[in-house]
């Protein structure tokens, strides 16, 4: 086994503020970015803030910005580095700090929080739902989400423009409208929700502009932007204008 020095710059700091502090550790071959920050724990920073918990890529807890790049620190292998380059990791830049690697994320669950839940089919038992094997398939993908929040932290609308975020939901909670919208068993509409409506009005899909960067940094590879966001925008636009539904909505509103 070989191992090197690596060069590390680091975040320091807390809500009242802070600066990257440098470090040289030890690399041992096949360690991730994780190890390292346990190394320099254990050996020159005890008191460093980071906050992991599997370290397997599943629980999306150690996600942090490597060399500008949001990802997770257990799945960043140094191979990918040369042993000359300066990494350098800082947290989240889309959520406030708490302490060193450590960021309030709760505006997530808070966005969590805003979407309504799938709304069971009337008369159908829990255990009773029958679905075809491509409608499973196509709401698996985004049920591969472990809300490690990169794809929240990368998209520009939230990270350039915090007067954005009480109006935009983020690309992760748009999946989980965009999941329900496509559930073949989700009777909202008998219940008078209009995700596709609630999509444009209420969690802000007109803000997305479909560069695919949440796409990019998602650790499950799940095609967020192809396969949840644009089929959902191009729902709620036939929706919003398709001239059957306007003279609908119209008739409707002379009845009542």
């Amino acid at each position: 086994m070989t191992s090197y020095d690596a060069s590390f710059r680091v975040w320091r700091g807390d809500t009242d503020g802070g600066g990257l502090e440098d470090f040289t550790v030890e690399v041992n071959e096949g360690e991730v970015v994780l190890d390292i920050i346990h190394r320099l724990q254990a050996t020159q920073a005890p008191d460093l803030a980071v906050r992991w918990n599997c370290k397997a890529g599943k629980c999306g807890s150690c996600s942090a910005e490597i060399n500008g790049r949001p990802r997770l620190m257990c799945m960043t292998r140094m191979s990918v580095f040369t042993r000359e380059e300066v990494i350098t990791v800082t947290p989240l830049r889309a959520f406030p700090v708490v302490r060193d690697l450590v960021t309030d994320v709760s505006f997530n669950y808070d966005k969590a929080r805003e979407v309504p839940s799938f709304v069971p089919p009337p008369g159908v038992a829990p255990g009773e739902y029958r679905m075809q094997q491509i409608d499973v398939e196509r709401s698996q993908e985004f049920r591969k989400c472990i809300e490690c929040f990169l794809c929240q932290d990368t998209c520009h609308v939230v990270r350039d423009h915090e007067e954005n975020k009480p109006a935009f939901a983020g690309p992760r909670f748009l999946m989980r409208v965009a999941e329900l919208d496509m559930h073949p068993l989700d009777a909202a509409a008998d219940a008078g929700l209009d995700r596709k409506r609630t999509a444009q009005e209420e969690h802000g899909l007109g803000y997305c502009n479909i560069t695919k960067c949440c796409t990019e940094v998602c650790p499950e590879q799940i095609k967020i932007t192809d396969n949840a966001l644009i089929p959902l925008k191009e729902r709620a636009v036939d929706r919003k204008y398709d001239p059957l539904v306007w003279l609908g909505n119209k008739i409707t509103r002379r009845r009542t």
